[in-house]
């Protein structure tokens, strides 16, 4: 598998935010999304072994499978070696790919309102649908997809400080009119953690 990176962190976003997590991200996307602020295309081929020794060389037992999209490498014995570690797995997918029938937590962030069809989810459960909140796109609810554990609302980071407060205030207000959404602030920015 190539991976960009493999660190040791809490988990920033979404239903386990505060989290301890081991974060593997693999590299490459199948998406171009214009405000993707991850550096994923670059990576290392390593081993399933390799990599299920270096998560376990870490004291958390939830491991984030990310990207990128990792739907593009990870396989079925990937997760089995994870689970047969201890390990609770995680994926944090676009959803345009099926993932092995194995995974523990899978964290759908569509992005089709942003890039059009070649977004277009093929999932029908997930257990957390985050979504990334510009205030220009109106977030779906996706009410064909079984979403177990919530709906979570993420101001989009654009990189300016001005254009950013202005959207977690956009965020907020929608929420407020559409309580069925959680606030979701990306906590490993705010204090200052990978």
């Amino acid at each position: 598998m190539k991976v960009n990176e493999i660190f040791y962190s809490l988990q920033g976003e979404g239903f386990h935010s505060g989290r301890a997590a081991v974060f593997v991200r693999l590299s490459g996307c199948n998406l171009k999304c214009p405000f993707c602020d991850t550096r994923h295309e670059d990576g290392m081929q390593m081993t399933e072994e390799e990599i299920v020794s270096r998560v376990c060389s870490y004291p958390a037992t939830f491991v984030v499978v990310t990207g990128g999209e990792p739907s593009l490498q990870l396989t079925e014995h990937f997760v089995e070696a994870l689970h047969a570690a201890g390990r609770y797995v995680a994926v944090e997918t676009n959803g345009t790919r099926k993932l092995p029938g194995q995974v523990d937590w899978i964290t759908l962030s569509p992005k089709d309102i942003f890039v059009g069809e070649a977004g277009k989810v093929v999932l029908d459960a997930v257990d957390e649908l985050k979504m990334v909140f510009d205030g220009e796109h109106e977030p779906p609810l996706y009410d064909q997809i079984t979403v177990r554990c919530g709906r979570f609302l993420q101001p989009c980071d654009c990189g300016d400080t001005t254009r950013n407060a202005a959207i977690v205030g956009q965020t907020v207000d929608y929420i407020m009119q559409h309580p069925q959404w959680k606030l979701s602030l990306q906590m490993h920015k705010i204090v200052g953690i990978q």
